[in-house]
């Protein structure tokens, strides 16, 4: 929100210089985000040309006397510009001045060998305008030697404040006025409005068929207008703001805006056929906005149309059909009250943006519907003349204002600070509340500006940023006699430890869209259950992310096509299944493509790395599950995955039946195809939250688990089981003989050969025996075997291989 220094005090009498009005803005929420005092255009003075001869040397050049007004002799100034003659009143810059719209700090230099003091400017070397045809031309009673822009009304300091979103009645200079003078800055003035007298009733009638979307219509008609410029003083006004001057009509709903917070919009009466309704959009329905862009509307949306068809996007934009232009002669003027979620919908969707759009979703003052239309029609009278109407009101049924029980003790509570009673009512009273009742709880009527304030915190909250946060005391931090307790949850250390420990492993962290377009999320498991957006950014990006795998590819693709084919990317984060809790998961998912293996370096010790695989991936998964407190050596891994991987060369990671871990693999070329994605490529993901927590730890009475005195032993045994039995069957079956003394086993070997028979094979493991009560002997070790050559029969029908 910008507006000039002037405009402010149109609103507020104060005495306040720019600086205490900057401080006191902040003070009270109005964030000041920049000031432009126009202090670079202070050194320009205005001066007159004496004389002006042809350059010795350049056919382009004059060389100037130029009378700067200061009671010294005249300058000597070299010039191109193709109005510099003598005579001619306009800007001058000194040696020593900078010059923004060049960028460039004046010094005494040569043109052609001739010296240069100084310049005579254009308007785009002040950054005024774009002109720079010539030096500017000033009218001949231009008082030389004073202040250029003191004359040309270019010394008025611009604010510009951060809003959030839920001020809206600062979004309008008067709204800004009004907050400070209830911090004692000043006295609000300007806000009366005189109601006109109109000439007869509004021949132009206002049907509302969409009530839930138009709690309000307002319509005037003003005949015989001249619509030519504005004037200067308004012109200069909206300029100063980033506004371009169109003609009196449209600037004068872009003054009313600004000023009062209360959009408009202006139809030429000519062209608009017969009466006004306002209705929802049909399907399929076009209209060409004032932006000149056509947009097509849906049923959603709410319009203004006539006879022929749409006229205005409701709240939003004009169109440019019934636009006003110079050969407008009646003009229809509209202040209505729009629905907030409906704008702001309509906006998004359309991608429109708009000074009306950005006030009324927020919420206007519903009261000032009318005198908002009074005010733009004393205006338009004022500068283009005509005959007014009387105001055509529909559908308007009046304010109810909402009514806060406030205890007072609230301000204490909440904030920490005593606030005098009568301070709080005080302040409540300024800001324009209505507190009713002398008791410590009081009943306050919230004004029709404020549709942000519901409840008694946020009362304490005006009352706060008016008496000052800054008067609450420092207050020291309390010491702990004991050690505090950990902050981070479980979740959160784990999503740490991920991250650390994949970053380890050479992979390169990624933050990827949470939407991912439909097919992507229907690809990666999403299907019925998809969360889809009703207010997608934009097209591809519909639904809400099953997996983080596609975006990681697709990163991983958009690296390989600027040329870097060997990556390894890995995020945790988010991942939504559907809309219930349990289906929204932490995950730790990664991708490797081309030759980027662990080391990074896409080389090893026999020459070039190879392709990146299934056990890449694996190698991943697992270091990311370690760090997450899973126990490794009891992890199963399964063959295969969810069909976005190679059924070939994918895994399933389990602990027990149920619980699944993760999944990891290449991927299945079907996959990549959709994608768009080419190369080897590989990838994981895993369960964070899946992981199972730690059991508490023993208290300080439990005695601490010791190192076994005894020698530990490795025995080595052989199974010929079925082809089909996995290593990893056969592991779980030796560890379970004994889980006291096994502590430990490994495959070391995998043999096939015609000597086992058809569809057999030998698996050779090393098992880890531990004695922890005494030293075993030869018939324990001997009883120890055979129970694991029983259960590994029991278990995967194996046997001992002679």
């Amino acid at each position: 929100m910008k507006f000039t220094l002037s405009w402010l005090k149109d609103h507020l009498e104060t005495d306040a210089s720019l600086a205490e009005i900057v401080e006191r803005l902040t003070a009270i929420g109005l964030e000041v985000e920049h000031v432009d005092d126009k202090a670079s255009l202070k050194p320009f003075v205005i001066a007159k040309v004496l004389t002006a001869v042809q350059h010795p040397d350049a056919d382009r050049l004059r060389v100037l006397t130029v009378d700067t007004g200061d009671g010294k002799p005249p300058v000597q100034v070299v010039c191109g510009a193709p109005n510099a003659r003598a005579g001619l009143i306009g800007a001058f810059a000194a040696p020593g001045t900078y010059v923004p719209g060049i960028d460039v700090t004046l010094s005494v230099g040569k043109i052609r060998g001739v010296e240069s003091h100084g310049m005579m400017c254009s308007e785009r070397e002040l950054e005024i305008s774009d002109e720079h045809n010539g030096i500017i031309d000033l009218p001949q009673d231009a008082p030389v030697g004073t202040s250029f822009a003191a004359y040309a009304h270019l010394d008025d300091p611009v604010i510009e404040i951060n809003l959030t979103p839920n001020r809206p009645d600062a979004t309008s200079v008067y709204g800004i006025a009004r907050d400070l003078a209830a911090s004692g800055l000043g006295r609000l003035t300007g806000g009366g409005i005189m109601p006109h007298a109109g000439d007869g009733l509004c021949p132009v009638k206002v049907t509302i068929e969409a009530p839930e979307l138009c709690p309000g219509f307002a319509l005037a008609l003003v005949k015989g207008v001249k619509n030519g410029p504005s004037p200067k003083w308004l012109q200069r006004r909206l300029i100063a703001i980033g506004l371009r001057p169109i003609s009196a009509l449209v600037d004068i709903t872009n003054y009313v805006t600004y000023d009062r917070g209360r959009p408009l919009h202006v139809f030429d009466a000519a062209k608009v056929a017969g009466n006004l309704t306002v209705r929802r959009a049909r399907a399929g329905e076009k209209v060409l906005a004032l932006d000149g862009r056509e947009y097509t509307l849906t049923p959603e949306m709410c319009v203004i149309a006539d006879e022929d068809g749409v006229e205005s996007i409701a709240g939003i934009m004009g169109g440019e059909h019934s636009g006003c232009d110079e050969n407008t002669t009646d003009v229809l003027i509209e202040s209505a009250l729009w629905d907030p979620i409906t704008t702001a919908r309509t906006g998004r969707t359309l991608g429109i943006i708009s000074d009306a759009r950005y006030r009324f979703e927020r919420g206007v003052d519903p009261e000032f519907m009318v005198p908002g239309i009074e005010l733009a029609t004393k205006l338009v009278l004022d500068f283009c003349g005509g005959t007014p109407s009387e105001i055509e009101v529909a559908g308007y049924a009046g304010h109810k204002p909402k009514i806060v029980a406030f205890p007072l003790s609230e301000v204490k509570r909440l904030t920490g600070i005593e606030v005098p009673k009568a301070e709080a009512l005080d302040i409540l009273t300024r800001l324009g509340f209505g507190p009713q009742g002398s008791s410590d709880v009081v009943k306050v009527k919230v004004p029709s500006w404020r549709p942000d304030v519901d409840g008694k915190a946020d009362l304490v909250e005006e009352v706060m940023r008016i008496h000052g946060v800054d008067n609450i005391a420092p207050q020291p931090l309390t010491s702990h006699d004991a050690v505090n307790g950990k902050i981070l949850t479980i979740l959160q250390i784990r999503t740490r430890a991920a991250r650390r420990a994949l970053a380890v492993r050479g992979m390169m962290e990624a933050v990827t869209w949470s939407f991912i377009p439909a097919k992507h999320a229907e690809l990666f498991g999403g299907g019925q259950t998809a969360l889809k957006l009703a207010n997608p950014i934009a097209a591809d990006m519909s639904d809400m992310r099953p997996s983080l795998l596609p975006g990681l590819i697709a990163a991983a693709q958009r690296n390989a096509d600027k040329g870097i084919g060997d990556v390894a990317l890995f995020e945790v984060s988010g991942t939504y299944e559907g809309d219930a809790a349990d289906q929204q998961r932490r995950v730790a998912a990664g991708v490797r493509r081309g030759t980027a293996k662990l080391d990074g370096s896409g080389r090893s010790w026999a020459g070039n790395a190879g392709p990146v695989g299934v056990f890449d991936a694996k190698a991943d998964a697992i270091a990311a599950l370690e760090v997450c407190g899973a126990p490794v050596d009891r992890l199963q891994i399964e063959p295969g995955g969810p069909a976005w991987y190679h059924p070939g060369r994918s895994g399933t990671i389990k602990l027990g039946p149920k619980t699944v871990l993760g999944t990891f693999g290449e991927f299945h070329p079907k996959t990549l195809e959709t994608l768009d994605v080419s190369g080897p490529i590989c990838g994981f993901e895993i369960f964070v939250d899946a992981v199972p927590e730690p059991k508490a730890k023993p208290t300080r009475t439990k005695p601490k688990l010791e190192l076994s005195p005894f020698q530990a032993v490795k025995r080595d045994f052989a199974f010929v089981v079925d082809r089909s039995v996995e290593a990893g069957m056969l592991v779980r079956a030796a560890l379970a003989a004994d889980k006291k003394l096994v502590t430990g086993v490994s495959v070391f070997d995998v043999f096939e050969g015609a000597s086992l028979g058809a569809a057999k094979k030998s698996i050779a493991i090393e098992v880890s025996i531990q004695p922890v009560e005494k030293t075993l002997t030869d018939e324990d070790f001997e009883a120890l075997a055979k129970r694991i050559v029983d259960n590994v029969n029991k278990q995967t029908g194996g046997v001992l291989r002679a």
